[in-house]
């Protein structure tokens, strides 16, 4: 355990003008507020606070957070209080200890939903400063390296999960690379010991086999480059064992073709030398293709800048040189906590601040359902490489690994995103689900009549973009469940001759246990409540007559409502406004088409189905009679639908042609094509045809078995 005085000097090693009495009067109340106390391994308590301490000062950390470790865990597991800290050590302290003081217990549903709710709590605290993150990585880095001692298999290996979900990204995030590797390492031999064992057991061996192969290695660098006139310090690293292993997993290659096992990097004077010494090794060795990276040109989000290039070296060795300046191996090194050597508390509380990560995640806190979803969309922003894209202006965007368009639309703006309707990529007009590449320019197309699409979900890959269409997606929903659930109501109150209003429906919130006339109706839209079951509870006389089915029938219709029924060609709910995918979803068994007699189905949660009349699959609800609900086509509204045709084609030269030229000649677009069947002369082969009515599908269909080219030709049924 560190001494008190043992302390005082790993801090003056950095920071001659330390307050020695505020850090003795930290350490002395931490001392005594833990008293007995003792951990699982049979330590004092002490100890822990002690040992984050001592990793803060390797990071060479202002004294309020070398305070702040000392205290972290007083106000949970001692006496103090949050007055009491403050009272005595001032109220920075005070709100550092009370960001990263371990976050009291709650009865949630799930491990995984505390995990997200602890995380949601830990970016709120590291968002007014960052020093809390800094504090906090410290103390999971020790719980980590006591793991062993927590005797349950099961919390050992739950800790060791979040550790490696949340708390080593993190800490990669904000560029303190030696406690994201010891972190992902510690979590590593946990989760998959034998993993690591292998791993470790090759590194052995390749130790055996190389002797000096490494310091060799160096000695030739370092002559290459004096050579050419560059002055450097040359040092050879290790990679961790979970590295080896994530890129074997990742790139699907043996032990024996990794290239960095060994990474060596040349520390220079400034930026010239280091371009000048890339020139050096790129004229002395031959390079291996696709593995250079420029993160002085183009840094990494968390202020990484090196050059990164690989090279057939000394002896045909395929080695990784990494290429910085003094002060780029320096924020290498310590990331973030670099800042505190030269500037203290506020103003380097503020320089962790222009993390644009930070701000993002803060982002989708404000727009995320729940902690669950939140957790999963960071997890996103913070694991995948890098790409680096540019605007039609010349600004550097630079997204995950994969990212699309979309994510790029919303990297720039959220409103670009919410409208964005195509996409030029160098140029060229591309599909919003292409995968962006490093150096691509891209200009998004607007529309302010677009929205966004619930299919953009499952190709978007930044957390921003995906909590987005999330949001707007459950927004529509509502919109659109209460916009179908009003229109059932009112036909069904209808029916039975009494007037609809919304106001009718809150004496009854109760029994459906929902909090809003507006709640409930859009509970009848989803199919989570029936309007029969509404009706009955708003007149509890009807009861008898709605269970046994007699509804349009108990009330005759008048005179006047006749008129209106004759006037409205199709009575029955009309299904314009709503989108497709959200409210309302067209069957592909039968996929109707306006100009088709309908009918719809509702489904629990869902929404409405809508079948054609004759469609096989009705059958299958024909013992529940309140899932049916009478329907209607908007014909000036309709937007055009996907129609199945089955067709027989004759297996010769130019047949495919023809049946193509056709479709298209009638104004049809060919939106998907398999072939079914197939033998010596025939071709059989069902395509789905974009068109605009019932009517547009049967002209391309007269006209196909006009070509002489088709044998027969369909339209699909189930």
């Amino acid at each position: 355990m560190i001494r008190q005085f043992e302390l005082i000097e790993m801090i003056k090693a950095y920071d001659p003008k330390v307050d020695e009495e505020l850090i003795n009067r930290a350490y002395v109340y931490a001392m005594k507020a833990h008293g007995s106390q003792t951990r699982a391994s049979g330590d004092p308590y002490f100890s822990h606070p002690l040992e984050v301490a001592g990793i803060l000062t390797s990071m060479k950390l202002d004294q309020n957070s070398i305070v702040t470790a000392l205290l972290h865990d007083t106000i949970e597991d001692t006496v103090a209080t949050p007055e009491k800290i403050e009272e005595l050590f001032g109220e920075e302290i005070a709100r550092l200890v009370d960001g990263v003081t371990k976050l009291s217990q709650i009865e949630l549903q799930s491990d995984h939903t505390q995990e997200a709710e602890n995380f949601r709590k830990l970016l709120l605290a590291m968002s007014e400063d960052i020093r809390v993150l800094l504090v906090k990585l410290a103390d999971r880095l020790h719980n980590m390296r006591t793991l062993k001692y927590i005797k349950n298999p099961d919390k050992r290996r739950r800790i060791a999960k979040e550790t490696a979900d949340i708390y080593a990204p993190l800490a990669e995030r904000i560029g303190l690379h030696n406690v994201k590797d010891e972190l992902e390492d510690l979590a590593f031999s946990e989760i998959n010991a034998e993993a690591r064992d292998s791993v470790l057991a090759r590194l052995e061996f390749l130790r055996e086999q190389g002797g000096n192969l490494a310091e060799e290695i160096i000695t030739e660098l370092m002559e290459t480059l004096k050579k050419g006139g560059v002055d450097a310090l040359v040092t050879g690293r290790e990679k961790s064992p979970f590295s080896i292993w994530s890129k074997m997993q990742r790139k699907h290659i043996p032990f024996e073709q990794l290239a960095d096992i060994i990474a060596f990097r040349v520390v220079v004077d400034d930026v010239d030398s280091c371009y000048k010494a890339l020139g050096i090794f790129h004229g002395a060795y031959p390079v291996v293709p696709g593995r250079f990276k420029d993160y002085i040109s183009t840094p990494k989000r968390n202020g990484y800048s090196s050059i990164h290039t690989c090279v057939l070296g000394p002896a045909r060795n395929r080695i990784e040189i990494q290429i910085r300046t003094h002060e780029m191996h320096e924020i290498a090194e310590r990331g973030v906590a670099a800042h505190w050597q030269y500037k203290q508390g506020d103003q380097a509380a503020r320089e962790g601040s222009k993390f644009g990560w930070l701000q993002e995640l803060l982002h989708i806190l404000d727009q995320a359902a729940g902690p669950e979803e939140f957790l999963e969309h960071t997890k996103l922003e913070m694991y995948a490489d890098q790409v680096f894209c540019f605007t039609p202006l010349g600004e550097l965007i630079s997204l995950p690994r994969g990212g699309t368009p979309v994510d790029f639309a919303y990297a720039v703006h959220s409103n670009i995103g919410n409208t964005c309707v195509g996409a030029k990529i160098n140029g060229r007009l591309m599909p919003l689900d292409t995968q962006l590449e490093n150096g691509d320019q891209v200009e998004i197309v607007v529309s302010k009549a677009q929205s966004p699409s619930p299919t953009w979900e499952s190709f978007v890959v930044t957390g921003k973009a995906r909590v987005a269409i999330r949001r707007f997606v459950r927004s529509r929903q509502v919109d659109e469940y209460a916009y179908l659930g009003r229109a059932i109501l009112e036909k069904i109150f209808d029916e039975f001759g009494y007037e609809y209003s919304d106001k009718a429906l809150n004496g009854v919130l109760k029994i459906f246990r929902q909090d809003s006339a507006l709640d409930l109706i859009a509970a009848v839209g989803s199919g989570v409540v029936t309007a029969r079951e509404v009706l009955g509870a708003v007149f509890p006389g009807l009861k008898e007559e709605i269970e046994a089915g007699t509804m349009g029938k108990v009330v005759p219709l008048s005179a006047e409502r006749k008129k209106r029924k004759k006037k409205e060609k199709g009575y029955g709910v009309p299904i314009r406004g709503l989108t497709p995918g959200m409210a309302l979803h067209y069957a592909h068994c039968c996929h109707p088409l306006p100009g088709d007699r309908i009918v719809g189905i509702l489904t629990t949660g869902k929404g409405v189905t809508i079948h054609t009349i004759d469609c096989d699959t009705l059958e299958s609800f024909s013992e529940m009679p309140e899932r049916w609900l009478d329907v209607s086509w908007d014909l000036k509204q309709a937007q055009n639908q996907v129609g199945r045709i089955n067709v027989t084609v004759i297996n010769e030269p130019g047949a495919l042609s023809s049946l193509s030229t056709v479709i298209a000649k009638n104004s049809g677009n060919i939106l998907n094509l398999k072939i079914t069947n197939r033998s010596t002369d025939f071709f059989e082969m069902a395509i789905d045809v974009e068109v605009e009515s019932l009517k547009h599908l049967s002209n391309i269909i007269a006209a196909l078995r006009a070509t002489p080219a088709i044998n027969s030709v369909e339209r699909a049924r189930g």
